[in-house]
């Protein structure tokens, strides 16, 4: 039995929602609340934040702490349904890219703008007024934003996928942390075509129904995050 403790909108859960997914396993899930986890949470790891997954085996229970642990150790703990290229390169390219999400897209996008969207949603639903977004914030985000899309964008112009022939970890890093802003409606899709055809692929495989039907208190997703075919 398998549990994970996550949060829905929270790029490192994501990671790890869709990766176990990809890997047929089967999860119980748990939401967590980062900014007040509980006892019971903070009992399980050290670093005090989701995504946490608890296995229990026949060898014990085994907890293993952060999206990328996680995901290594689903595609490590069987051969079926592999989430890294048997290619060299492209092995290395999609462990670029989760580490180019985890550092600089977290520290330039989300750091701004789900932090300024997401955390004041999750605040105010409590007694604590953690007041409106700050634009001036949610422009400089959506500036590196823009950068870092294009940058996506070329990618996907030479590749079939982020890291080359196949889907990989690459693409699961970056459909976490996109679905997120998509699901506050901060992508803008039709500037740039080759990366929306991308996300409909995403969209359509079997690993990403859960996140379609995520809800948060305090915010309403556009119409078109749950529509295949946007």
């Amino acid at each position: 039995m398998r549990t994970l403790y996550h949060f829905p909108l929270h790029p490192p859960s994501r990671m790890s929602r869709i990766a176990l997914a990809e890997k047929k396993l089967k999860v119980r899930e748990v939401i967590v609340d980062p900014w007040a986890p509980d006892a019971e949470f903070l009992s399980l790891t050290a670093e005090g934040a989701p995504p946490v997954l608890v296995d229990l085996t026949q060898h014990g229970t085994l907890t293993i702490s952060g999206a990328r642990a996680i995901t290594e150790y689903a595609n490590d703990g069987s051969k079926r349904h592999p989430l890294l290229s048997e290619d060299p390169f492209e092995r290395a390219e999609a462990r670029r890219l989760c580490a180019w999400f985890d550092g600089r897209f977290t520290d330039e996008v989300d750091a701004y703008i789900l932090a300024e969207k997401v955390e004041r949603a999750v605040l105010s639903q409590s007694q604590y007024d953690a007041g409106t977004p700050d634009p001036d914030v949610l422009r400089e985000g959506r500036a590196y934003l823009a950068d870092h899309l294009d940058y996506l964008a070329t990618l996907l112009e030479q590749r079939d996928w982020l890291a080359g022939r196949r889907f990989s970890l690459g693409d699961i890093s970056a459909a976490a942390h996109l679905s997120c802003l998509d699901f506050l409606g901060e992508i803008p899709w039709r500037d740039r075509p080759v990366l929306k055809d991308w996300y409909q692929k995403i969209k359509s495989r079997p690993s990403f129904r859960g996140l379609l039907g995520d809800r948060q208190p305090g915010l309403r997703a556009p119409r078109h995050y749950t529509d295949l075919d946007f």
